[in-house]
């Protein structure tokens, strides 16, 4: 039985940090995907995880520095298909990689990734995958055990197993985002992905060589010390779903742990660190 889920439409101004700081606060409430437009941003969320009080948390909308109107419908998920389907592009990174729908042509980049997101979060559209993709791009992955946390789509522990890791574990605590990510990794006819629905509570007595983490703050923080307990010495932190302000409390708890910060990118205020064990 299809999903049934409610579609907001929000008009911003300004739109920038406006869509940001709105994307990150209703995600934190159970909103699930969000397309941005001239206007603003259009978010979804299903119907079962919706109550009528919802954006009275959303604390954006009381802020005088942001003009923000809303107005939501129900939606069903195979319109949100043809949604995806009409406003989904195919995206290139860095030269090197592309993220496309099936219904695209094949690229003439060195990987090539075909995905199929509906409702889950990680196409490379957004800032946050973006950057992952362009820092997997610079790792080095042949034969290297990965894990990719807060998997949505499964696009980045698709491309760790095309740019040659041995073993990868992708976990989300979403039923969608699991289901999408097998679909997926399937689709990219990858043998080396298992994927598990769960959290951080999955990695007991796990190790990795680099983990990958694009959740937001709050989770992360609460995280750090979990994934640095499964990181290999030597092994590679690479985190994101924050902004650039963010950076100094993800930085401190990092080195808590003894990990060594080495770079940072950021992409409309969106940043993606890297630290070493």
């Amino acid at each position: 039985m299809d999903q049934i889920y409610l579609e907001y439409q929000f008009k911003v101004e300004p739109l920038v940090p406006g869509n940001e700081i709105l994307i990150a606060e209703l995600g934190f409430a159970g909103f699930e995907s969000f397309v941005e437009n001239e206007d603003g941003l259009v978010a979804y969320i299903q119907k079962e995880e919706w109550h009528e009080n919802i954006l009275e948390d959303i604390h954006i909308l009381s802020n005088p520095a942001f003009t923000i109107s809303s107005e939501f419908k129900e939606i069903a998920q195979q319109n949100w298909n043809a949604e995806w389907e009409k406003n989904f592009h195919p995206i290139e990174v860095d030269g090197l990689c592309t993220v496309r729908a099936p219904f695209h042509e094949k690229p003439n980049t060195k990987y090539d990734i075909i995905i199929e997101p509906k409702m889950s979060f990680g196409t490379g559209h957004h800032e946050t995958t973006h950057m992952m993709i362009q820092f997997l791009l610079k790792t080095d992955l042949n034969d290297k055990k990965v894990l990719d946390m807060g998997c949505g789509t499964g696009v980045l522990a698709i491309l760790a197993e095309k740019e040659g890791a041995s073993e990868i574990d992708a976990i989300d605590i979403d039923n969608w985002c699991y289901l999408n990510s097998v679909e997926n990794t399937e689709r990219n006819d990858c043998s080396n992905i298992t994927v598990f629905e769960g959290d951080a509570s999955l990695l007991k007595n796990k190790s990795y060589d680099v983990i990958i983490a694009n959740i937001n703050r709050n989770i992360l923080l609460e995280d750090i010390p979990t994934y640095v307990n499964c990181l290999n010495k030597g092994g590679t932190l690479l985190l994101s779903g924050f902004y650039k302000d963010d950076i100094p409390q993800i930085q401190e708890k990092c080195e808590a742990f003894s990990l060594k910060f080495v770079e940072n990118l950021e992409k409309n205020h969106w940043v993606a660190v890297k630290f070493l064990n």
